[in-house]
């Protein structure tokens, strides 16, 4: 039996659960938010306790640091006796969003590795140097314990050449390592497992077509097990529209911004991280904000909607011509969970191709589920991700503990 804290570490957030890996279940979990703000907030949760005092401890202060908002996230663990020795932790993993051409499965941490996680933050400014200080506050506050990093883009490391390639200069691609590496690889993984599990049919058999949605967003092409394709390239900015970011765009736009119209690189890079997708189009980062604009009739609202579901529509036929069948569609995160307009209006036009949703499976229920007809061609599903449990996994796979979960 293995429990494992598994750490996602973002720029201005923490997000912790601790798993017991022999029964797949969660224990504790914790979200420490707005650090390095006047005022932050942590809610720590102890998972089974029906007593709210019991289940819960929160905080509002200033987090300064993420060092900061461990150490006090830590405190309140121990007054719900949830803390990572109360409950024999036995290794740490660490979500890691960019490996690079060094990584492409889980390693535990050592000075050799955080050292080339370092060297690719210029791949992934706004996540690797989060995640490395993440695995470094953790080291100090919860000594003597493995850690493991656990890369997004591992699971796209089978790309084929024709998927992962730029059409650019040879030797410029060659020097600086510059391919299509895809993200969101630990979710993808996962619910395209789930996805075979759910429909009885082997893994290594099932072409699939895999929709992260969220604030994040990409897609993926599965063919048998295998990631034959995805949204995002070099960095995560390419593929889907999303919260505060475009997905694809002319580079030409960004010669012309720096060239033509005086932006600096940095005011392209907030353009393009912060000031874009549903914010730039509609300021609206959430999407249940967005979709009830949408429904008041707000013309940038609609026309932000018609613009992820455009893009969308657009990867779905791309990736269905990549496979040449497709046995499954499957929506996740948490606009893909949780908007059935979305999941309906990225579908609606595949009706000739024998996809077929039905309207009440989609509106209504919770969790994992198929939505489509009996009578459809293709099955279309929603799968809650589950990231924490794929690294928890993951920690288990690389330290020699699997256990027996059957």
């Amino acid at each position: 039996m293995t429990r494992v804290l598994v750490i996602n570490s973002g720029s201005s957030s923490l997000k912790l659960s601790i798993l017991d890996t022999s029964t797949e279940t969660e224990m504790a979990s914790a979200l420490v938010e707005r650090i390095g703000e006047p005022v932050g907030t942590i809610a720590v949760r102890r998972a089974g306790a029906d007593d709210r005092d019991e289940a819960e401890r929160t905080d509002e202060a200033e987090f300064p640091d993420h060092s900061a908002a461990l150490a006090r996230t830590l405190e309140l663990a121990a007054e719900l006796e949830v803390h990572p020795t109360d409950l024999g932790v036995q290794a740490i993993g660490h979500r890691v969003v960019h490996g690079g051409k060094a990584f492409h499965a889980p390693v535990e941490v050592t000075p050799e590795v955080e050292q080339d996680v370092e060297k690719l933050e210029i791949l992934a400014p706004l996540h690797n140097p989060a995640n490395l200080r993440g695995i470094r506050v953790a080291r100090d506050l919860l000594p003597g314990l493995p850690h493991v990093a656990v890369f997004d883009t591992g699971f796209f490391h089978t790309l084929p050449a024709a998927a992962h390639t730029y059409a650019i200069d040879r030797e410029v691609a060659d020097d600086w390592d510059l391919r299509r590496y895809g993200f969101h690889g630990t979710s993808h993984e996962y619910v395209s497992h789930r996805t075979a599990d759910l429909l009885g049919r082997p893994y290594d058999e099932l072409h699939q077509i895999v929709l992260h949605l969220g604030n994040g967003a990409s897609a993926s092409a599965i063919a048998g097990g295998r990631a034959v394709d995805t949204s995002m390239g070099l960095t995560p900015l390419e593929g889907l529209v999303m919260g505060t970011r475009p997905g694809d765009v002319d580079p030409g736009l960004l010669i012309h911004l720096i060239r033509d119209r005086g932006m600096t690189p940095d005011e392209v890079s907030t353009l393009l991280n912060r000031r874009s997708g549903l914010e730039g189009l509609a300021r609206a980062r959430d999407f249940r904000e967005l979709m009830q604009r949408v429904d008041a009739g707000e013309d940038d609202a609609v026309l932000a909607y018609d613009v992820v579901v455009h893009r969308l529509r657009r990867y779905i036929g791309g990736y269905w011509a990549i496979l040449g069948e497709v046995g499954a569609i499957t929506f996740t995160a948490g606009v893909g969970e949780n908007v059935p307009r979305l999941r309906a209006d990225a579908l609606a036009t595949l009706a000739s191709w024998g996809v077929e949703i039905d309207p009440e499976a989609n509106e209504r229920g919770s969790g994992e589920r198929i939505i489509s007809t009996p009578s459809s061609r293709v099955a279309v599903l929603v799968v809650p991700t589950d990231e924490e449990l794929a690294i928890a996994r993951a920690c288990d796979e690389v330290l020699g503990n699997t256990g027996d979960r059957g």
